[in-house]
């Protein structure tokens, strides 16, 4: 079903309404992502790591999948401590249909498309090495582009493909094709890769005891059963997976107003984590740990938590402002007006930004299904004044210098928001079939 224009008005660009997608996939992918992002930091902290060492290996271990084509992982020194170099960490979701969840999702998990498993929910999350940067890209599932030979489940070689969906590419070739197709895609090497299913979200969103957002007006959406007025709401569990689902009540109706969603709940939950002695607290950061370790499946150079725990260090002091959510830059697909393609000038204004560590500074909107929170009386809204970099050769102290790190201002086509921000989602109410 295209999407039209409605008379008197213009957007920036369009948007794709990406058909009916009425599946919870999505959501829960994001959710999923986010969990992965929670694995890492919840293992850092107070050592919890140190002390379940043999337990969680074990469990890690069992799990694990090799990533074809497997970028090398430079050695660290032994023990918990940050990580050192760059970390490139791919996140999925997938809409996975388990026993246990699967009546919450209706006809998704029993159709003929039950037995298939999609990911749904793509980020990469890059964190730089000096000075430390986060950075999250969320690939919208319905992008069309190129996707290599990869290895099916059966070890055989799949065919090349010029043009597919990226959510198809874990039904190909599993967490390996999609890495590889990422790495295609943005020539970005990924030495770690996780996933995380529909249970593990609800799993994981409990153990923390919810994440607080945002909506700005009625959000309402039939076809996933959420109802949320605006204002704060505390998600948890199954309502967390429809908040992350929603596609016709949030924003234009479109799938790329669902990764605004997920950005929000991505930046709340760091917000949560690091902001609310999560860290401190080593009981909480076990049971963390457990919940999460036992919900992901982690590529062979995830399948230790001492690594783990060093890639969480290694974001533990990064300012809230220098953790940016991004959608990757797309446009219409001219082909189909239910998909979109990449914006190559675009994403090689962002890639390139991140390959010389320069700070982000957006310029774009939040994205299609998010607007600002109002400040509270008082608050200053002034930008964020740039992060400084020690000069080359300088020590702390008495006489050493600074020089303000060099930023790279972005188009107005990479949306996204930074930890520092507080969104709202553009609640709507949908009680149509379409």
């Amino acid at each position: 079903m295209s999407q039209t224009t409605k008379p008197g008005k213009t957007s920036r660009r369009p948007i794709a309404s990406h058909g009916q997608l009425r599946s919870p996939n999505l959501f829960a992918q994001l959710l999923k992502g986010l969990a992965v992002v929670l694995a890492v930091v919840l293992v850092s902290g107070a050592g919890v790591a140190a002390y379940a060492v043999t337990d969680l290996t074990a469990t890690l271990q069992t799990r694990s999948v090799k990533l074809e084509g497997e970028a090398p992982v430079p050695a660290q020194p032994p023990g918990i401590a940050a990580y050192q170099g760059d970390v490139n960490l791919l996140l999925i979701g997938t809409d996975q249909c388990e026993p246990a969840y699967d009546a919450m999702f209706g006809n998704r998990c029993k159709g003929k498309d039950s037995g298939t498993e999609n990911n749904d929910v793509d980020m990469l999350l890059h964190i730089s090495s000096n000075p430390r940067r986060v950075t999250v890209i969320s690939f919208p599932r319905d992008m069309m582009l190129p996707v290599p030979s990869c290895t099916n489940k059966n070890g055989g070689k799949t065919s090349p493909a010029s043009k597919l969906m990226l959510n198809t590419t874990y039904e190909i070739g599993g967490l390996g094709c999609v890495a590889k197709t990422i790495t295609q895609l943005t020539g970005i090497e990924i030495p770690f890769a996780a996933k995380i299913t529909w249970g593990g979200v609800i799993q994981i969103t409990n153990a923390i005891g919810g994440v607080d957002v945002c909506v700005s007006g009625h959000l309402k959406d039939r076809l996933t059963g959420l109802d949320m007025t605006a204002g704060m709401h505390n998600i948890q569990g199954l309502q967390a997976l429809q908040f992350l689902r929603t596609r016709h009540g949030v924003g234009d109706g479109s799938d790329l107003g669902r990764i605004s969603n997920q950005q929000q709940y991505m930046s709340r939950l760091v917000k949560k984590i690091m902001g609310e002695g999560v860290l401190s607290d080593p009981a909480m950061l076990l049971k963390l740990a457990n919940t999460a370790v036992n919900n992901i499946t982690p590529s062979d150079t995830l399948a230790n938590p001492i690594t783990l725990a060093q890639i969480a260090l290694a974001m533990k002091s990064v300012p809230f402002d220098q953790f940016v959510f991004v959608q990757y830059p797309t446009g219409y697909d001219p082909t189909n007006p239910n998909r979109v393609i990449p914006n190559k000038a675009a994403a090689t204004a962002l890639l390139t930004a991140l390959s010389e560590n320069k700070q982000l500074q957006l310029t774009g909107n939040n994205g299609v299904g998010s607007v600002q929170e109002t400040p509270a009386p008082g608050t200053s809204t002034a930008p964020v004044t740039p992060t400084t970099a020690p000069t080359p050769g300088a020590t702390a102290g008495a006489g050493s210098t600074a020089t303000p790190a060099p930023v790279a201002t972005l188009p107005s086509t990479v949306t996204g928001t930074t930890a520092a921000e507080d969104t709202c989602s553009k609640g709507q109410v949908y009680n149509g079939n379409g």
